[in-house]
């Protein structure tokens, strides 16, 4: 889902730029200094993206620090950072008008897309060069390739959908915090008791924004279905299979049999936290690393907060996963190509491959209270994470013990990519569902799913 996916990326820079304030800091900017001609020679000159913004003066001064550290490190390569952010409806203008840095941050659900229309650059032979180039983790790094196994991309941050539900809640119903449900039918049983004990929403679905799409296409891959069958010329879509029918008919019974679903049925990413938050939403299904935003933008209750896994019901269901990736435009030259990649490997790795950045960016974290320890996918093995994760263990801040749930058995759970063609277009075709079924105690669900599957259809055929 690109809104929050935007959102998360901002998130992760502003972190990764604080992170490195413990290792050096300046008040220089390095963009003003100009340096290497770009065209050659003793030097390349090459912009990245995600500048925190001069409101942000303290992220801002951290990236800024890391960006001087960076060219102290490889005196042949200038960068200008740039304030760009990731916008699938300006991308393709800015792309075509020379305006795109020539690395920047982007979702997962656009990586196939962008690689068919050919905007983005080849970089195998760059990532294969990296020390760490066979050791990504297969299912996150197939988002970034072509089907013959070219590299276009490097995955950043990986997360998995889960269940966030609410400690308090769960316990004025009577329900164990430490037991979430485990089936569908239980999520519908503690939704129902929740409403009924409190008088809020006991399950809240988003609909709008993409994000009703988002989450019906989790809850269809959680109940063994697919939304597009297929990969690379060759997808069609599916958008009538038997979990999408079966995920509405939940959201049916859950909003007009049961009742439990609260009185707003217009949530988006941004609303659904915080209502969460604020205790108005038992459960509800997010990514994982949503926790970070909670804090940082609704002042969450950390004792209020549980996560588990969802429940997978049938031989194919999955998780489905998400993420960043971070790409370089595709008329960078050789050597913009190479500085681009040494860039990514510094700026973005190094935190995820070495115990001295990872320790920087985690105290860094905590001095300023800012999350850490929040459950992730591996962007590499599950022994890799768990070194990592054990280098920082001293320093996590987040009620872990109540995530535990899922992240004792995430890495267990098949993760399903979103769907490879016109990801974000699907998503807005079925936010109509969504809200048609919550509203509509009537609505036809097989002749919603029809209908979305034609339009769908038409512009995965039209690429």
């Amino acid at each position: 889902m690109s809104s929050t996916r935007r959102h998360l990326a901002t998130v992760a820079a502003a972190a990764m730029a604080l992170s490195l304030t413990a290792a050096c800091g300046s008040d220089d900017d390095p963009a003003a200094d100009g340096g290497g001609d770009g065209e050659g020679g003793d030097g390349v000159t090459i912009s990245v993206s995600n500048l925190p913004p001069a409101t942000e003066a303290a992220t801002r001064e951290a990236f800024l620090a890391r960006v001087e550290e960076f060219e102290a490190a490889n005196p042949g390569i200038t960068i200008e950072p740039s304030e760009y952010e990731w916008d699938v409806t300006t991308f393709a203008a800015q792309l075509a008008g020379g305006t795109l840095p020539t690395t920047f941050e982007f979702p997962f659900t656009d990586g196939q897309a962008m690689i068919e229309r050919g905007q983005l650059a080849d970089i195998t032979a760059e990532v294969e060069a990296l020390p760490y180039a066979d050791a990504f983790n297969p299912s996150v790094l197939q988002v970034a390739q072509d089907d013959a196994g070219a590299i276009y991309a490097v995955p950043t941050a990986a997360y998995g959908m889960g269940l966030h539900y609410n400690r308090a809640l769960f316990e004025q119903a009577g329900l164990d915090p430490d037991a979430p449900p485990t089936s569908w039918d239980e999520v519908r049983e503690y939704a129902d008791a929740i409403a009924e004990a409190t008088g809020q929403a006991g399950f809240a679905q988003m609909s709008q924004n993409n994000t009703g799409g988002w989450i019906l296409t989790t809850l269809t891959y959680a109940l063994g279905g697919r939304m597009e069958d297929g990969s690379g010329d060759d997808v069609t879509a599916t958008l009538d299979n038997e979990g999408t029918q079966r995920a509405l008919e939940l959201l049916r019974q859950l909003r007009w049999e049961d009742d439990s679903m609260g009185d707003n049925f217009l949530f988006d990413w941004g609303t659904i936290n915080q209502a969460f938050a604020a205790g108005q939403v038992g459960m509800y299904i997010g990514g994982s690393d949503v926790y970070n935003s909670l804090v940082t933008e609704n002042s969450i209750d950390p004792d209020s907060y549980g996560l588990t896994v969802l429940p997978l019901d049938g031989p194919d269901a999955g998780v489905l996963g998400g993420g960043t990736i971070v790409g370089v435009r595709p008329d960078a030259s050789d050597a913009e190509r190479e500085a681009a990649v040494k860039w990514i490997d510094f700026f973005y790795m190094s935190k995820l491959t070495q115990q001295e950045a990872a320790l920087a960016d985690a105290e860094a974290l905590v001095a300023t209270d800012a999350p850490l320890g929040t459950p992730a996918l591996p962007i590499f093995g599950a022994e890799q994470l768990a070194e990592s994760d054990a280098w920082v263990a001293d320093l996590v801040n987040v009620p872990l013990a109540q995530m535990m749930p899922f992240k004792d058995a995430i890495l267990d759970q098949p993760l399903v990519p979103e769907p490879p063609v016109r990801a974000q277009d699907l998503y807005a075709e079925l936010d109509a569902v969504v809200q048609a079924v919550l509203t509509d105690e009537n609505a036809d669900i097989a002749a919603l799913l029809q209908t979305a599957n034609d339009n769908v259809s038409s512009f995965v055929e039209a690429g």
